[in-house]
């Protein structure tokens, strides 16, 4: 996913909000609705929440330091779980404690033509930046639901674009219909109960958008045709023989980590596993451009302790013990049983490189024995 594709729904986004933000409190002024002053509220909060995505967005560009080695991609998603908090707080909880106060005092709404013509406008607004919210997401769904894209998009601005949006939509057709209630019955109580049904809309997507963003916060592998993309790269039939167990790590929505134990031949040299590496590098990123920082280990691949199953650190029948000595081992197929998943292990044996000046490549040699003892089992399927 684009980061442009991604910044211009926000400003498409932050515009249509703030008109509507206006439109809005003056139709609360003439009107007395609680319902408008609930969506005025839901609109600045949209507006701020706009902001901080594209804030993040220019966090995220900054060049990677000593302290921080891998950049600060990851900036993108800790503003958007901030999205999620204030969605939750600045607009569920002040609309349900407005819609509350609303039932328990209601009174009937004065120049009913201000808050009707206001939420016609909203609703067209909002559904133009819809509109573009979606023309964006296409471009990067391709065949998913849009469940799935919700889910599995590592780069967060279009998915909560997309769910603000969608919530602001909602929302006004429930205040159109709190307001319209109100007025043909008289009893301003309808008003009120549209306004807590707006409250309760925007906290069930607040929890949504903070799920997901704390999925991405944790740390989210690579998708599995990248995964599938990565494995075939890196083996080439030649020095290289087999993946013995791979993780990759999201760094940021367009930066990928990427570390993996490789077998190769016993009788190669230091040079020629070297080269080897280089050139599954290579390869590796003309497959996945965002596979910027890579680490290849080295190993001798062993047939007894493949048949110990899938964990990389135990020999069959070891006792499971800190001392038991480790054996790397192997999926039955050549691709290996890693999907990516969480952190690869890389040590002095192999290879590290980054994209950039943080690039860095060490000195290569086989393994006779493993050397990734503690590795922890594959997470194949993640």
């Amino acid at each position: 996913m684009s980061a442009s594709g991604g910044t211009k729904a926000i400003v498409a986004a932050l515009s249509a909000n703030l008109a509507i933000a206006v439109a809005k409190f003056v139709a609360f002024l003439f009107s007395g609705s609680s319902s408008m002053l609930a969506e005025s509220v839901h609109s600045v909060a949209d507006s701020g929440n706009q902001g901080l995505l594209l804030l993040g967005g220019k966090r995220a560009k900054r060049q990677a330091t000593p302290e921080h080695p891998f950049g600060y991609g990851r900036e993108r998603y800790i503003y958007a779980f901030l999205v999620s908090i204030v969605l939750f707080s600045v607009g569920g909880m002040f609309a349900i404690y407005e819609g509350y106060e609303k039932i328990k005092h209601p009174h009937e709404i004065e120049a009913w033509y201000w808050p009707v013509g206001v939420l016609v406008f909203a609703i067209i607004a909002e559904g133009y930046s819809f509109r573009t919210a979606i023309a964006e997401s296409n471009q990067t769904r391709g065949k998913l639901s849009w469940t799935e894209f919700i889910r599995r998009a590592k780069a967060p601005e279009l998915p909560v674009v997309l769910l603000e949006d969608f919530g602001a939509l909602v929302g006004l057709v429930l205040a159109l219909g709190g307001v319209g209630l109100a007025l043909g019955t008289g009893n301003g109580v309808w008003d009120g109960i549209g306004t807590l049904c707006i409250g309760v809309l925007l906290i069930a997507i607040a929890i949504v958008l903070a799920a997901e963003t704390k999925s991405l916060l944790l740390g989210e592998s690579a998708g599995v045709e990248d995964v599938e993309k990565i494995k075939a790269s890196v083996v080439d039939g030649d020095t290289v023989t087999r993946i013995i167990h791979m993780r990759t790590l999201h760094l940021g929505p367009e930066e990928l980590l990427v570390a993996a134990k490789i077998a190769v031949r016993h009788d190669e040299s230091a040079t020629e596993i070297a080269d080897a590496i280089n050139a599954a590098e290579s390869r590796i990123r003309a497959a996945v451009p965002i596979a910027r920082v890579i680490y290849l280990e080295p190993d001798i691949y062993n047939e007894r302790a493949a048949a110990a199953g899938t964990n990389p650190g135990k020999a069959p029948d070891a006792p499971d013990s800190p001392d038991a000595p480790a054996t790397p081992i192997a999926p039955d197929a050549p691709g290996g049983t890693g999907t990516g998943g969480g952190t690869g292990s890389a040590t002095g044996g192999g290879t590290a490189s980054g994209a950039g000046p943080s690039s860095e490549t060490s000195d290569s040699s086989p393994s006779p024995t493993a050397s990734d003892a503690s590795a922890p089992p594959d997470d194949s399927g993640h």
